[in-house]
């Protein structure tokens, strides 16, 4: 009695901010993520790692919701580091709730596994099909945009970390995000028509905007040197985490020397580590293969 799932972690996000009032972000989600196995077993406790207390209490969470009166082991392979805004929580969580749910041969719908991941911290929306835009805070609604074209992204990471939960409970970050508004509503305009487009470029350019749109609320004194860099270089423009430490670099596979790319940056900046990645559609892996199909993410947006 067990279960098996994966969730594709993140490289920040390509526009995150507020509209009309509303937070959302828009889902960058990466070829690296979580793979969660669950076991069940009598007594209702449940163990897994010290470290990945939030992915423990998922699977606390979903055994309740699902009245099982089982415990589990759990299982975590994640490489990705977390507080850096790669959605390496959201990851981990989301997995473990269905992981559960397989290991009791039921499933979750899209709007359970929401309630689960922001039971437990304000997510990503990596876990829904595509790429999509998503109210990270309260799981109100989310919209599918579309599937990513070939894009590759060399993430940046200049150290540090970010606590997700303290940051979002800021008080000025309702003024600080009205002030970019305007170039928030732009980003998201060159980020759907590039993704309506096929045109990753458009959508570089969007998530550029947001980028530096940012550094007012979450400054990242590297962002604008790296840009100069690897634009120079053939890249298309660059993303970070919004609430994170990252800066992603976005760039058509084969049109950038990743290895020139790199040595530049770290002469500029000798302290940064980076990860290579693909950006991906979003999405739940089980056991047996994807859970969510595009047309159940669409008919959802808005709920």
């Amino acid at each position: 009695m067990y279960g098996r799932a994966r969730v594709p972690g993140a490289c920040g996000e390509l526009v995150q901010g507020m509209i009309d009032g509303d937070y959302f972000l828009i889902t960058c989600p990466i070829n690296l993520g979580s793979e969660v196995r669950v076991s069940l077993q009598p007594g209702g406790q449940v163990t897994g790692p010290g470290e990945k207390g939030k992915a423990l209490r998922a699977v606390r969470l979903t055994l309740d919701h699902l009245a099982a009166p089982w415990g589990a082991r759990v299982d975590i392979y994640n490489p990705l580091p977390p507080g850096k805004g790669l959605a390496s929580s959201t990851a981990d969580v989301v997995a473990a709730a269905v992981a559960t749910a397989e290991a009791l041969g039921t499933g979750l719908s899209l709007e359970t596994i929401t309630e689960i991941a922001l039971a437990v911290e304000p997510s990503d929306g990596t876990f829904l099909p595509g790429i999509v835009c998503f109210d990270h805070l309260q799981g109100k609604r989310w919209e599918y945009l579309g599937q990513p074209p070939p894009m590759d992204v060399l993430i940046v990471d200049p150290g540090g970390m970010v606590d997700t939960v303290l940051f979002n409970r800021r008080r000025d970050l309702v003024t600080l995000n009205l002030a970019k508004e305007e170039k928030v509503r732009q980003a998201v305009k060159l980020v759907k028509e590039g993704l309506a487009r096929g045109r990753a470029d458009l959508i570089a350019r969007g998530a550029t905007i947001s980028a530096l749109a940012n550094q007012d609320i979450l400054s990242k004194p590297e962002l604008e040197t790296i840009l100069e860099l690897a634009t120079s270089r053939g890249a298309l423009g660059v993303n970070t985490a919004h609430s994170g430490t990252v800066i992603g670099i976005l760039y058509r596979p084969g049109e950038v020397d990743v290895d020139a790319l790199e040595a530049s940056i770290r002469t500029t900046f000798p302290y940064v580590d980076f990860i290579r990645a693909t950006m991906v559609g979003g999405g739940v892996e089980g056991r047996d293969g994807p859970w969510f199909m595009k047309g159940q993410a669409t008919a959802m947006a808005g709920n």
